[in-house]
Order: structure tokens, then sequence, then C-alpha cells
């Protein structure tokens, strides 16, 4: 069956809900919930570590607890809604994450907080893919357009909200209440979702009953165990052999899995993937697209702050603020992608967005590299502006053609999947930050650091720091900063920085020299490092341009068919 059926409510076949744009609020109300949840927490880690007393590892389960719950459980909370109704589904999911995060606000030790963060996690991948499903099933193709784009608005939204408000919020440091504010914000948001969503949302769920598959459940979460936890903790454990032999065994998990879900569709048509979804073109081509391109937004972004951050030395504010080309230009496409473009450009619409990529990117590349340490936000805006034009064509689109031809009474499944997909492009791209960004830094730093020895000298020599002294004192800038941007926990002193020379400890002249070759040099390393991921990154965009070929060259939901109206209307059931 392609519609939902009727209910104990006695609605007919192909009826509308007449609350569905008020619904649509709802929901794209609650993915902005948790989209803002996502970005505002970064500028808010330092504060985290100092209020609660954190350590490294604290705070890399306080955002990895988070990513790890959701995409464990992603494809699990897709298939909850087919079977149990995805208006109840969505509200458990938002009621849970509203009070996760008050739990999380009012944390007393980093233990607390992180409990709270794997319970957002959890909640998270329960109600995010209802609002894609809702979506699907609650307008008719005509009108699933705009709201497809309407979501894409609200990511982009989010982004420009999410880096600037969090920085605002943090660094104002509001009623003293400080980091807990980004997830204060959440909760006003959450009751909104919860009363206005009983009375807007109509209930829907998948036309056949379903029986929840526990045993695919299991297998899913640990084939998705298998491959993300190993990325997301890899370089934070040292990339011990154990995490290899686990990635080793996912290919082994998932064979096991999809022979599963094979078995249990023959026997009861009640899998918890629908296997006969990669079967659409629209569907696995998107998907593709998707994890191709998310693997280098992963990159990109966290390369991106540390680069700004730890790199530039600049506060989270200002950080923050520097991003608005990007989230602006995103918004604008977002909105305009489906609203003007999609309908006439199908897949030349992604391949565009591609295109200004790469502009993006190759300009961001010369400006780091041509300003180095005297990069300002004025110079990157330009650059940032033309990726996030390209982002917002390429991202906005994806939701809407993977599911355009899946069958409604898979909506929470193909839901799910297209979730689940994304999450773990950006954690299999934060992974190959270890490799690609860390695994440059050290060797940019020696590189750099003995480039900038002559300079030191002289500087030295200024402040009457000469021959051996000054030998003692450059060969200790170039181990220590060589070693130091080696190390996993910046907060952890490198050995060989743990004791400085006589004549920088006792000379407060040598040691303002120090420092500002330090900084001058540490910026540069940055620079250097951060041009090498969008290097990388640039491969990977013309991996995803190249793909978008096997797209369709329109998007089934824009077809003419669809639009006049054949393919039956979405029904509800009454709560």
């Amino acid at each position: 069956m392609t519609a939902l059926e009727a209910t104990s409510s006695g609605e007919r076949e192909g009826e509308l809900n007449p609350k569905r744009w008020i619904a649509l609020t709802v929901i794209l109300v609650a993915a902005f919930m948790d989209m803002l949840d996502s970005t505002i927490l970064n500028v808010a880690i330092p504060s985290i570590r100092t209020d609660l007393d954190a350590g490294y590892a604290d705070i890399q389960w306080v955002t990895a607890g988070y990513q790890l719950a959701f995409a464990l459980l992603l494809i699990l909370g897709g298939r909850l809604g087919d079977i149990y109704g995805r208006k109840r589904i969505f509200q458990i999911g938002v009621a849970g994450f509203t009070l996760a995060s008050l739990a999380a606000a009012v944390s007393v030790d980093p233990g607390m907080l992180i409990v709270s963060r794997l319970a957002q996690g959890g909640f998270a991948s329960i109600m995010v893919p209802q609002v894609l499903a809702i979506i699907h099933v609650s307008f008719p193709p005509q009108e699933r357009a705009k709201a497809f784009g309407m979501f894409g608005t609200v990511a982009g939204l989010a982004a420009l909200t999410g880096l600037s408000l969090g920085g605002l919020l943090v660094e104002w440091n509001l009623f003293g209440l400080e980091w807990r504010l980004v997830f204060l914000i959440n909760i006003p948001v959450g009751l909104f979702g919860l009363i206005v969503g009983q009375r807007s949302i109509v209930e829907s769920k998948a036309p056949v009953a379903l029986r929840l598959d526990i045993l695919g459940a299991v297998l899913a979460a640990v084939t998705l165990f298998l491959l993300v936890f190993p990325l997301i903790q890899g370089r934070e454990l040292g990339w011990p052999a154990w995490g290899f032999v686990l990635l080793a065994l996912t290919p082994v998990s998932l064979f096991v899995f999809v022979r599963q879900q094979q078995a249990r569709t023959r026997r009861d048509g009640s899998p918890l993937v629908a296997l006969n979804l990669f079967r659409l073109r629209s569907f696995s081509s998107a998907l593709s697209v998707q994890l191709a391109f998310n693997i280098g937004v992963g990159v990109f972004f966290l390369s991106w702050s540390l680069y700004m951050q730890v790199g530039l030395g600049w506060s989270p504010i200002r950080a923050g603020l520097t991003s608005l080309p990007f989230c602006i230009a995103t918004f604008v496409t977002s909105a305009l992608s489906y609203a003007f473009l999609a309908a006439k450009m199908g897949r030349k619409l992604l391949q565009l967005g591609a295109v200004l990529v790469l502009l993006g990117l190759g300009s961001y590349i010369w400006v780091v590299e041509h300003y180095g340490s005297e990069a300002t936000s004025w110079k990157m805006a330009l650059p940032l502006a033309f990726f996030g034009l390209g982002f917002g064509m390429v991202m906005s689109p994806i939701p809407d053609m993977a599911t355009s031809e899946a069958p409604r009474q898979d909506a929470g499944s193909a839901s799910g999947l297209v979730n689940t997909n994304q999450q773990l492009g950006f954690a299999v791209g934060t992974a190959l930050v270890s490799v690609i960004f860390f695994g440059a830094l050290g060797g940019n730093a020696a590189d750099n650091s003995r480039e900038a020895a002559p300079q030191l000298r002289k500087d030295l020599a200024a402040v009457s720091v000469t021959g051996q002294g000054a030998d003692r004192v450059v060969d200790y800038f170039v181990q220590c900063t060589s070693d130091q941007a080696k190390e996993k926990d910046w907060t952890v002193q490198a050995p060989s920085c743990a004791k400085a020379p006589s004549e920088l400890t006792g000379n407060p002249k040598v040691a303002a020299v120090f420092a500002d070759t330090g900084k001058h040099t540490n910026a540069l390393t940055f620079a250097d490092t951060f041009a090498h991921a969008l290097r990388w990154f640039i491969g990977g965009m013309v991996l995803t341009l190249l793909l978008t070929f096997l797209l369709p060259r329109k998007n089934a939901a824009h077809g003419e068919q669809s639009e006049a109206g054949a393919e039956p209307k979405a029904v509800a059931e009454n709560a």
C-alpha cells in the first residue's frame, strides 16, 4: 500500500490534516532544538571544563556520548514511529529530550552531565526520524517539496544561531549561568513542541500491522557500535589494537544483520530496515551522495574550529561571528532550493552546489596560505559565503530526494536510515580529523618552528641574548613546539616543555619575545594544517560531484504525475 489507511476515527483515505502546516512548525521547532544543541555546545566546552573541573576524557564523552547514543538508536527510532505511531514516538522523544536537557543544565559533576548527554542522544534518536517521516506522510507531493525546503531552512537557521548564540551566552555569562544556558534554552522550545504538537500533529503509522524486530535492533546497534565507537574514541585512546579489531568485525556484523533482515522479511514482513528501499535508485544514490558529502563536512567543521580557536586564538564569540557569511548563505540557498530551484534543476542543483563548495574551499586555501597568522574574519567572508551557498544546495534537497519514492509504510524506516547515514558521515569525518589534521599537525609544527628559529635569534639578540644562551632558547622552542603539537590533550604539557632554560624564565623581555614567536608559529602551523584538511575535503567533494550523476535527473516528488495529484495523498490516524 502507498497510503495510510483510515483508522478508528473514521477518517477517509486521501484526507489531509487541515493543521498540517501548524504541525510542520512544531516538528521543525523540535528539529531546530536538536540541531541547535549540536552546534551550540561546541563553544561552551571550555566553560564546562573549568566549571565542573572536567578532564579531557570527560569532555570527550560529553560530545561523543551524545553522538554515540544518537547514531546507535536512529534506525530503531524510525521504525518505532512506523509501528507505534509517529506522533506518539515524536512526543516521547521531545519530552525525554527536554527533561535530559534540564538534567544537563543542573549537572553538578562531569558524570551527571555525561549521563544527561547520553539520554539526550537517545531521545533525539527517536524524535528526529519522525520529523522527515511526518513530513513524508502528511503532505501530498506538490506540497512536500515546500515542507522539505522549510526543513532545510531550519537547518541553516540552526547553524546560523548555534555558533553565534553559543558564543554570546557563554561569554556574556547571563544570570551567572555560563554554559548551563545552552541546555536551558531547550526547555521552552520543548514545552512548545509538546503542547502545540499534541493539538496539531495527527497520528500516523504503517498501514499494515508491523512487529518490533528486537533482534534486528540489537544487531543494527552492534554493527553501528563496532564502526562508530572506534572512530569517535580512537585518537583519544591512542588507536588501540582492539579498535581495529572492532572495525574489522563491522562488515561481518553487517552481513549477519542483512541476512537476518531478509529472513525477517520472508517470515512476517516486519524487518527493522525495509531492504527494498535500497532497490530505489533515488534512495540509494541520494544516500551515497549524502555519505560522501558529510564525511567531508565532518572533516571541515572540526578542523575549522581548531584553526580559529586554537590556531588563531580567537574567542568563541569571534569564531561564531566569523561563521555568519557561511550560515547566512546556507540559510538563503536552503530556503530557495525547494521553493524555486529543485523542481526545475533536479540533480543539477546538487551539482551546482558541489561546484560552489569547491570554489569556496579553493579560495579559502588561498586566504589561509596567503595571510597566515594575519588572517581575519573579513578575509574569510567570501570563501565562506561560496561554501555556504553550495552547502545549502547540496544538503537541503537530499532528504526529499532520498524519500521521494519510499512507500509510506516505510517512511519511518527511510527517515531513520537517512538520519543514520548523515550521522555516520559526520562520525567518519570527525574520526578522519585524527588522521588528516592531527597527523599533519606535528610535522607542520616542527617545520614552522625551525623556519622561525633565525628570526627568533635576531629578536633574542635585540634583548641581549646571544651565543649559547640563544642556542638553548631556540632549541627549547623548536623541540617544545613540535612535541606539544603531538600531544593528544593540549592541557597536558609535553615533557620537553617542562623545564625551560634560565634565559627564558629569568628575563621578562625574553619571555615576551618567546611568546610572540610562539603565537605566530602556532597560527602558521594550524593554517598549514587546516589547508591540508581542506585539500582532503576538495577530494571528497570531487567524489560527491561524480556521485550526483547517479541521481535521477528529476526528483520524483516534482514529477508531472505528482504535480497532477495522481499519487494518493497521505491519510492520518487520529491519536
